[in-house]
């Protein structure tokens, strides 16, 4: 009796499994909603029944039971890279011919896809079965909201067997979001509660993936598509496309709209077309991604600190609107540059409420003459900050007056100063108010120190109450000081003390982007921890040896070696690790040294490593792998086909070696390199 109940079970879960499948996968349903709702109910009864024989896996058990406590952080096992963008024919043709360059050939298609408008997402399955579900997070770690993805229908939690082995570890990246009439129904109840409105099905996606209770996640119909794997244990195919039908085979679900292109022209056909159909979809795209099909030609082509070379975003033309400006106030930023911003009657556009706009600079609004009262048209750039972009000129109202170019600081009254570098008016004065704020916004923010619950008016709180004058403040506030505030009681005011305790150990990477150098972003930065290790060694690197790194030029060389010698600088830092903020140094893999200080190229098809590998090996024995041949270059490693960069190194004199030497080098038997 119990063997013939638990085959029962397991060919309820198999039949269960089989019609998610038709359902979300291939979108061919075989049976009415009651008789997958009698399926589902019988299993249910079963397991409750015989609770032994319930497992993870079973479709009964996608939703959590309790609210979670918090989200814990996962580490990408391969980083999730962010994307360039295009946004017209000539630019993708730009890329296309950087692809060929690179290449050295034209023997190459693309796979184009909808950028579909959701979070991109992680999934790990061991041995077929999902473990992790992760957000992207910062690109190197992610949330865990494993017990979120789980109530995702369109999600397996285990792969379905397709005749072939299933790989030991697969990771497969995706976009969750949230279909346009589900986005609907769901902003038609909330308004019915008094509840507030969600922005956009993006906004709507984020939030359901994010709630702590994965009982209401469950309720927001939320789905899926996957288009690329992740860490495998082995690949599933030679190419994209080969790839994404596997994960059809195995259960995910893939979009049925991407195409293969044969070569740049076929790619802006497929683009322009869906430009014009994209209403057509239930859910949202703001764009196309133009992929290099082959596997083995990305690794030739390589990423940049941020961005794969062999892949592209085509942005769809901005959306735009028209509004009037009610006013134009200016806002002081962090190194004390004054932009004007139109204050716009509010109007929806690209599925946002717009009420503030950018011009920029006041050369830019002398140019566009905007002012106060003119009628204008607006745009999101990249589809998300709106500017505007041109003004209805007939529909001025009389009297209607430029607005005046400020000659003081709007915030502490210091007299401006022209930047001609960079066509802005600044405020120089180190101590405004206004600079301040900014500098404490940007320095909490999520790309930098990620302060939990400090936000834009609790800062301006604390500086207008004189509260905090400088970074360090931050790190000296008692509980008395938050409590005494507007709207603070005693348990907000500690996670906020929570939140600044918490960043006294971010990475180094963020420490310095927090810090405001110049030119200095997050990318620049973790390049920076990642070459000197620690601050101490940061700060006494001579501008030759930052100008000699890859990716950092002579200009940010500069900025960087002149931040950490000007004495205005010197006592904020000094003052942030007088306080316990303590940068973490990176950790470097393990090096056996043989290649320390040493540049080297890899060029050309290897037989015993792929590009990749063979970079590694370099970085693991000390050395420094680089993407171009210079005199600086100690050696290239070349394979089959090596094409240019064998002739450039010929030419200036530069070793070549090839795999077999280069094995004996990390082995230790070949010192002639030296």
């Amino acid at each position: 009796m119990a063997g013939d109940i638990d085959k029962r079970i397991e060919g309820l879960r198999r039949e269960i499994r089989t019609h998610d499948h038709l359902y979300y996968v291939l979108s061919q349903p075989q049976i009415a909603d009651q008789d997958y709702d009698r399926l589902f109910a019988e299993l249910k009864q079963l397991e409750a029944a015989h609770p032994e024989l319930v497992t993870p896996d079973s479709p009964t058990q996608r939703v959590a039971g309790r609210p979670l406590e918090g989200f814990a952080t996962v580490r990408h096992a391969v980083p999730m890279l962010s994307m360039d963008n295009t946004y017209n024919a000539d630019e993708l043709k730009a890329f296309d011919d950087r692809v060929a360059r690179q290449l050295e050939t034209e023997d190459y298609d693309y796979v184009v896809e909808l950028k579909i408008d959701g979070l991109a997402i992680s999934l790990r399955y061991e041995r077929g079965v999902l473990v992790t579900g992760a957000t992207r997070g910062d690109g190197e770690v992610g949330d865990d909201v494993t017990s979120n993805i789980r109530t995702i229908k369109a999600i397996p939690l285990s792969l379905l067997a397709d005749g072939g082995h299933l790989p030991d570890v697969l990771e497969v990246r995706g976009e969750v979001y949230m279909p346009t009439s589900s986005f609907a129904e769901l902003n038609r109840l909330r308004t019915e509660a008094e509840e507030s409105a969600f922005a956009n099905p993006r906004n709507a996606a984020a939030g359901s993936l994010k709630l702590l209770d994965a009982r209401v996640t469950a309720t927001r119909n939320l789905s899926f598509f996957a288009y690329a794997p992740g860490e495998t244990s082995a690949p599933l195919g030679n190419d994209h496309y080969h790839t994404l039908e596997r994960f059809k085979t195995l259960g995910l679900p893939v979009n049925p709209h991407i195409e293969r292109a044969g070569d740049i022209n076929g790619v802006i056909e497929v683009c322009l077309g869906w430009s014009r159909r994209r209403a057509e979809l239930d859910y949202q795209i703001d764009g196309m991604v133009v992929k290099v099909n082959r596997f083995d030609q990305r690794e030739v082509l390589g990423a940049t600190g941020r961005a794969p070379r062999w892949c592209i975003s085509y942005k769809f033309p901005a959306e735009r609107a028209e509004t009037v400006v009610e006013s134009i106030v200016v806002q002081v930023g962090k190194s004390g540059a004054l932009t004007p911003v139109a204050n716009l009657t509010p109007v929806p556009l690209s599925g946002t409420t717009v009420r503030r706009a950018s011009l920029h600079n006041f050369d830019e609004m002398q140019r566009l003459d905007v002012r106060p009262g003119d009628t204008v048209l607006i745009e999101k750039a990249g589809e998300i900050i709106p500017q505007v972009v041109e003004v209805k000129q007939d529909y001025r109202p009389e009297g209607a007056e430029p607005f005046p170019i400020p000659e003081k600081c709007p915030v502490c009254g210091c007299s401006v100063v022209r930047d001609e570098a960079e066509v802005r008016l600044r405020c120089p004065n180190p101590q405004c108010p206004g600079q301040l704020k900014e500098r404490l916004r940007y320095f909490a923010g999520r790309g930098q120190m990620d302060i939990e619950r400090l936000g834009t008016s609790l800062i301006e709180q604390l500086v207008e109450e004189g509260l905090v004058k400088s970074f360090a403040d931050l790190y000296r506030l008692r509980l008395e000081d938050l409590t005494a505030l507007e709207r603070m009681g005693d348990k907000s005011a500690q996670n906020v003390l929570d939140g600044i305790e918490a960043s006294k150990t971010r990475p180094l990477w963020r420490f310095l982007a927090a810090l405001g150098i110049r030119h200095v972003g997050s990318q620049s930065a973790q390049i920076l921890a990642e070459h000197f290790g620690s601050l101490e060694v940061l700060r006494a690197a001579q501008q030759e040896e930052l100008e000699a790194i890859d990716q950092i030029g002579p200009v940010m060389a500069e900025s960087i070696y002149a931040y950490f010698r000007d004495v205005r600088y010197q006592p904020v830092i000094e003052a942030l690790l007088a306080v316990g903020v303590k940068p973490e140094a990176e950790t470097r893999a393990p090096s056996t040294g043989v290649l320390e200080g040493k540049t080297i190229v890899v060029t050309g098809s290897l037989e015993r490593f792929t590009r990749r590998q063979a970079q590694q090996a370099i970085k693991e024995a000390g050395g420094k792998a680089s993407s171009s041949v210079s005199k600086k270059t100690d050696f290239v490693l070349a394979g089959k086909d090596p094409g240019s960069k064998l002739d450039k190194a010929q030419r200036l004199g530069v070793a070549v070696i090839d795999e077999e030497q280069f094995s004996r080098i990390l082995l230790g038997e070949d010192q002639s390199y030296e």
